[in-house]
């Protein structure tokens, strides 16, 4: 008797039959064998499905008793032609071993691609207003998972007419001991900021003092970087860095030798609101041919609040840091300090309000700099975002300035504005 089954099982082997080869485009001469085999065998297969209504309207009794023998007789003619097509897989019925054959996925292979426009419009008071308008940086950022067990990440940035690196590293997760290791250039992890990408940051600019003390574009290096997470009473995350430092500050000479950092942040939910994390950050660098030694001690403070009910439209978050900054020649340097406290308040789903306080001493005794920065932002969607900013400030040879910023910053591609 004919079971249904046994005719599902016959038209999938058919279609198998049918399916185009992946690795290799079959010949014309092959097409046409196939084409005349399908035909016939669905001739046989309309046959047998009229067979099988008429069973099913006669009763069990009544089936034909060459049956199965037609239905073995088909399925060996659908065997043979899957054997001779030039399909991607051949079932060997005398080990009972399916090989499969693929060919790498041209998507597969191809990086996630990301770019980034950040445009400057500028006014300032007193000066003479000339480059108002600046294309401040575009960024072109690839991703891709490598393997199993590395992914990479690579920024081109194009700032200024310059372009540079800001970043390309390979980093290997789940290593012995729940280690992560990042080979490569990389922005080192001094502080919260410095890790972020001048695009994503809460105001135009770095905090002041992290400009003075590493530099206009923050401290970034190449090397290795090992990274650990561990629980119990919060969670705590120690990052350990050896890279040769490059730095517009020139914190380290000319010698290239190797720097060490040490981060360590420790993180607590306080409740389902908000949480609170606090760190410390240890830079160390050396310059034997003018007996040049720098050391850079950072502490780091944040807090968040954000309501889960009210995500979209409530947070605040207040953080700070206080950068201690020490240069010896050939004996023990003054020590400078500089920092700075912001907070951000989301006043809607779209506007988020924010006001940084800017100290900074200067690393060579020149005097104490200040600014006061108010900002508005307006996320137009997840790819745009708008900002107003005001900058007060005082500087070293106590003069004042004004200066209105008006930014736009936009995203094309599967990562956007991301603090990596």
């Amino acid at each position: 008797m004919i079971r249904p089954r046994d005719v599902a099982a016959l038209a999938a082997m058919v279609l198998g039959a049918t399916r185009p080869a992946h690795a290799q485009q079959p010949t014309q001469r092959q097409m046409d064998s196939l084409t005349a085999q399908v035909q016939a065998l669905k001739l046989r297969l309309d046959s047998l499905r009229a067979a099988l209504k008429g069973v099913a309207s006669r009763g069990p009794a009544a089936a034909p008793a060459d049956t199965s023998q037609d239905l073995a007789a088909l399925r060996a003619a659908a065997a043979a032609a899957v054997g001779r097509s030039d399909t991607t897989t051949r079932t060997d019925t005398a080990s009972r071993v399916q090989f499969v054959g693929r060919e790498r996925n041209q998507a597969q292979l191809n990086p996630e691609i990301s770019v980034t426009g950040d445009v400057r419009g500028y006014g300032q008071q007193p000066g003479v207003q000339h480059d108002n308008f600046e294309p401040r940086e575009f960024e072109v950022g690839f991703q891709s998972a490598l393997d199993p067990y590395s992914n990479t990440k690579i920024f081109v940035s194009l700032e200024n007419g310059d372009v540079s690196i800001e970043e390309g590293y390979a980093y290997w997760t789940g290593l012995p001991g729940h280690l992560r290791l990042d080979v490569g250039k990389f922005r080192q992890q001094f502080g919260e900021l410095n890790r972020w990408h001048l695009h994503a940051l809460p105001e135009t600019e770095y905090p002041l003092a992290l400009r003075t003390y590493l530099g206009d574009d923050g401290l970034s290096g190449t090397g290795l970087s090992l990274y650990r997470a561990v629980g119990g009473l919060g969670t705590h995350e120690l990052t350990l860095q050896v890279t040769r430092s490059a730095s517009d500050a020139e914190l380290f000479g000319g010698a290239g030798r190797p720097t060490y950092l040490a981060h360590l942040l420790n993180f607590w939910q306080l409740g389902r609101s908000s949480y609170v994390q606090a760190g410390g950050t240890a830079l160390y660098g050396t310059d034997p041919d003018s007996s040049l030694r720098t050391k850079v001690g950072g502490v780091e403070f944040r807090f968040t609040w954000r309501p889960p009910q009210r995500a979209l439209y409530r947070e605040w978050t207040v953080r700070g840091e206080l950068y201690a900054l020490r240069r010896e020649l050939a004996g023990p340097g003054p020590t400078r300090l500089g920092g700075y406290v912001s907070t951000t308040y989301k006043l809607g789903q779209r506007w988020i309000a924010g006001l940084r306080y800017d100290y900074v001493e200067q690393p060579d005794g020149a005097g104490v700099a200040r600014q006061l920065i108010p900002s508005l932002t307006l996320w137009e969607s997840e790819w745009v975002y708008l900002r107003a900013q005001y900058t007060y400030a005082r500087t070293v040879d106590a003069r004042t300035t004004n200066q209105i910023a008006l930014q736009a910053v936009w995203a094309v591609g599967p990562h956007k504005h991301e603090t990596y």
